[in-house]
């Protein structure tokens, strides 16, 4: 066979020198980002992210009660025009996703919260800041402000607030938001105390990590990790200059334990933007949260890291929703990995799926790149799914979610 015509049949593809896109161009898939951060991240680092409370069976039981869902698609439906947009708390999303809050992220890669949160606003996505980031609320309004300023109508920051022991300290952490223009608040009500999460104490993590033996090995075995992270600005919980507790064993005083639905109401009349919860919401909770005048909640149970053996947080999303009826916006984190759990989300009742562990994967991976890989395989894989259902819109998904969905025992 001559030159020319092995050319007709066989395709050359060109060498790709970029070592993250070349990286992040081999995963397909949210467990392929996973495991390419896995080969990057020093043991103590991805555990960090990876692990959870416990016996880690809520982390397990996320994923498997999404997975326990069955489709029963339509089919001949003309699904060409497929329209993924969602509409959340007045905002239109092009995707029915929003990037969760997560502490600590510029331990896991130096594009940290900005990056992530320019990945988020890029695709027209909100981002939530932790108030355990690395990240300033101050810092990261204006580490995003050119894409903040030119992105689209969904694309803003949301701030995630404990409600801790110092009070007036928390309440300043509100003011500083307001300020900053940040147009949604999310009360986080599963921390009263912290989780007891034991690969992090077995792994002797500190906050900013510690060198220690085993951080010595994990030196050797990450040298590329330790680099970036060394020739970076030293590592803090920024929103409180270094008044934050240093260890998992510290976080444990920080909480408060008398946490109720007063200090709920106190914040409502203070917080002028919209409100939400975030936690394992049951529908007689998510009820008086809609009479006190809260916008919201964010069914969750903090990815498994806080009390072990709670229910699944999707498992809450068709009971809340019968509670508080359609106007009430039902967010669901914790489990979501594919755009069918996005789908299968939105089929049960819920407005959209926040992310945490599949975004913070992808920074893992290749930073901000990673993330906007995470972004883009999830927003795939909720279209085709919608086409694969027959549906043409979200609001169809959200209609006749009952008839496409069954479940395994």
């Amino acid at each position: 066979m001559r030159v020319r015509e092995m050319r007709r049949l066989v395709q050359l593809r060109g060498v790709q020198l970029d070592a993250t896109a070349r990286r992040l161009g081999a995963c397909y898939d949210i467990g392929d980002l996973r495991r390419a951060a896995r080969r990057r991240i020093p043991r103590p680092v991805f555990d960090y992210v990876d692990g959870a409370a416990d016996e880690e069976i809520a982390l397990a039981a996320n994923v498997a009660a999404f997975r326990s869902w069955r489709f029963l698609p339509r089919v001949l439906a003309g699904v060409a025009s497929a329209d993924t947009t969602a509409s959340v708390l007045g905002n239109s999303l092009p995707v029915p996703l929003l990037l969760g809050p997560v502490g600590y992220t510029r331990m896991l890669h130096p594009d940290g919260e900005i990056g992530a949160a320019r990945s988020a606003l890029r695709h027209g996505l909100p981002y939530t800041l932790s108030t355990m980031a690395s990240t300033g609320i101050e810092e990261l309004r204006a580490g995003v402000s050119a894409v903040g300023s030119g992105g689209p109508a969904g694309s803003d920051l949301w701030f995630q607030l404990y409600l801790t022991r110092n009070r007036p300290q928390a309440l300043d952490l509100v003011a500083r938001a307001a300020d900053n223009g940040y147009s949604t608040l999310v009360v986080t009500v599963d921390t009263i105390v912290a989780g007891n999460r034991v690969r992090d104490l077995r792994n002797g993590l500190s906050i900013p990590p510690a060198l220690t033996l085993s951080t010595m090995a994990s030196v050797a075995s990450r040298p590329s990790y330790w680099c970036r992270l060394l020739s970076g600005p030293a590592l803090d919980y920024a929103n409180f200059a270094g008044r934050a507790p240093t260890t998992v064993m510290q976080t444990a005083d920080f909480f408060d334990p008398d946490l109720n639905w007063s200090d709920i109401a106190d914040l409502r009349s203070r917080w002028a933007g919209r409100l939400l919860l975030k936690g394992p919401v049951g529908p007689v909770d998510a009820r008086r949260a809609l009479e006190i005048g809260v916008d919201g909640v964010q069914l969750s149970n903090h990815g498994g890291r806080q009390l072990d053996r709670t229910v699944a947080p999707v498992d809450l999303i068709a009971p809340v929703r019968e509670a508080v009826g359609a106007s009430f916006t039902v967010l669901v984190d914790s489990g979501v990995r594919h755009g069918s759990d996005v789908a299968i989300a939105l089929a049960l009742g819920a407005d959209a799926a926040v992310l945490g562990r599949a975004y913070l994967y992808g920074l893992m991976a290749g930073g901000e790149a990673g993330v906007d890989r995470a972004l883009d395989l999830l927003s795939l894989q909720f279209k085709s799914t919608m086409q694969f259902l027959g549906v043409t819109s979200g609001g169809e998904l959200r209609k006749q979610g009952k008839d496409l969905l069954t479940r395994t025992s």
